[in-house]
């Protein structure tokens, strides 16, 4: 689903460095992702004190102590999901919804879970105002998946958990890619795990710092 870009953007020029300087000199090399990384415009999902860095390499604050993610680990972990356009993609951690709009740009279908409710509507009113219409949005535990619209062609988790939730392996479809940072604080290992059968298969992609991923305690 391609996002609608604004009128007289201003950023053109600075997505392109983007992605010349943070993510083809690091090694990036889909050219899908890297298409969709210099088209959606960060800057959108940004607040507005903090727009002129929009597209410096670094993460930016979202407010309720949240951030909006490095440009460089967006492309990766997007890269890492190895996305097809039927692919249908549950996302963990909804935040500004960059990540999203990103993912909608490259999947048919995308799922996303935020706890924070207020996180949720604010990108989805970015995400709408830029015509991106396929998108499900649901507050709550991420941890738990989505169940009832299992199997995922691709699972990404975008906050830093603890272990692996077994309902996220439970709801990948076999031979599809969940993308989750693991262990710390303060630092992650940012782990792409395949599903083969009953077998998941991980590999490490690089190092990361990822706010936490917070499960309900069961009763």
């Amino acid at each position: 689903m391609a996002v609608t870009l604004l009128n007289n953007d201003p950023f053109r020029d600075a997505r392109h460095d983007m992605v010349e300087r943070q993510l083809r000199r690091r090694g990036l090399t889909d050219d899908r992702v890297l298409a969709v990384m210099e088209h959606v415009e960060r800057h959108c999902f940004v607040p507005t004190g903090h727009r002129r860095l929009a597209y410096e390499d670094c993460a930016l604050p979202i407010g309720l102590e949240q951030s909006i993610s490095q440009p460089y680990m967006v492309a990766a972990m997007t890269q890492a999901l190895e996305l097809a356009s039927t692919s249908r993609v549950l996302e963990i951690g909804t935040g500004s919804g960059y990540q999203t709009a990103v993912l909608a740009e490259l999947s048919a279908r995308v799922f996303t879970i935020e706890r924070l409710a207020h996180l949720s509507h604010e990108a989805q009113a970015v995400l709408a105002s830029l015509n991106c219409s396929n998108v499900e949005f649901r507050v709550g535990d991420g941890s738990k998946g989505w169940q009832n619209e299992a199997p995922f062609d691709a699972i990404m988790v975008t906050a830093a958990a603890p272990h692996v939730p077994p309902a996220l392996l439970d709801q990948l479809a076999d031979g599809a890619c969940l993308v989750i940072p693991v262990g710390g604080p303060p630092d992650q290992d940012l782990l792409q795990i395949r599903r083969d059968g009953e077998c998941f298969q991980e590999r490490f992609i690089t190092r990361c710092r990822f706010v936490p991923l917070i499960e309900d305690k069961e009763e």
